[in-house]
């Protein structure tokens, strides 16, 4: 597997998938989690599969910025924190908390199904956020609007983009380029709007429902074994971030995310579960 930069700041499972009865958890009926929405829909995949196990539920918050989620967690408002980019692991461990890394989801360029496309290499990309590729016949797809959007450059979706991605570095896109403030708005938006394309999750190109297309780049789909070789480099990290000490339904939940159930929760949700 890859190495990561370690960076913390901080549903709906795809395929059938079954398994065995977990035995009965303490008095506590549900779990709470809140922090990066991009992280979200993976946890919120392996909280539905968790619970059908466990009988404990797992509730997703509506987001909490880095200071505001840690506070959260340590004033008992939630029993875990979601994080993929931030603060370094020695700092969080200095606030009495642990992290567990559990994944790793690839950032992909997603286009709407009407879009037609396979496949943009990095100039092809470029041409589009600088507004310069207008219609996607340009690039070999239907004769239609291109719609491009992006997150903000304070997110990791578009951190990750922009290092991994040399013409897009510096790029300052024009007014044309919406802006989606949040993961779940970009999400919404590029399910609703033909032509659209815009950074994402494979997350949510899985949860999509067909959608979505996750895009090839430069040949290279986001599939596990070209993440592995470094074909496709445009990654980042899923951490769950719990007290030290947690009650037993929290740490049996990181056991389950952690476990072959959890792994092949992760992978059917488009992520890829780590060690």
């Amino acid at each position: 597997m890859i190495g990561t930069r370690l960076h913390i700041a901080t549903g709906l499972v795809a395929g059938a998938l079954v398994f065995g009865p977990m035995p009965p958890l303490a008095a506590q009926d549900k779990i709470a989690v809140d922090g990066s929405t991009g992280t979200a829909p993976l946890v919120a995949a392996l909280g539905k599969a968790f619970a059908a196990k466990s009988g404990v539920a797992v509730e997703i918050g509506k987001g909490l910025g880095t200071k505001a989620r840690f506070e959260a967690l340590a004033k008992g408002q939630i029993d875990i924190a979601m994080a993929s980019h931030g603060l370094k692991a020695d700092e969080v461990a200095r606030m009495g908390m642990t992290v567990h890394r559990i994944a790793m989801t690839p950032v992909v360029f997603a286009v709407h199904r009407s879009a037609a496309v396979a496949g943009l290499s990095d100039a092809q990309i470029c041409a589009i956020y600088e507004g310069k590729t207008r219609n996607w016949r340009e690039v070999g797809g239907p004769d239609l609007a291109v719609v491009p959007m992006t997150r903000p450059d304070s997110e990791v979706d578009a951190e990750v983009v922009r290092d991994g991605i040399a013409c897009l570095k510096s790029l300052k896109m024009p007014e044309s380029v919406k802006v989606m403030p949040r993961a779940g708005d970009m999400a919404k938006a590029l399910a609703e709007t033909e032509g659209a394309i815009g950074m994402t999750s494979a997350t949510v190109v899985e949860q999509s429902g067909g959608k979505l297309t996750a895009l090839a780049l430069n040949g290279a789909e986001p599939s596990e074994a070209n993440i592995a070789s470094g074909r496709y480099k445009l990654t980042r990290d899923a951490f769950l971030v719990t007290r030290s000490a947690p009650p037993p339904p929290v740490k049996a939940f990181i056991d389950f995310a952690k476990s072959a159930e959890g792994a092949a929760v992760i992978r059917a949700n488009g992520a890829l579960p780590v060690k």
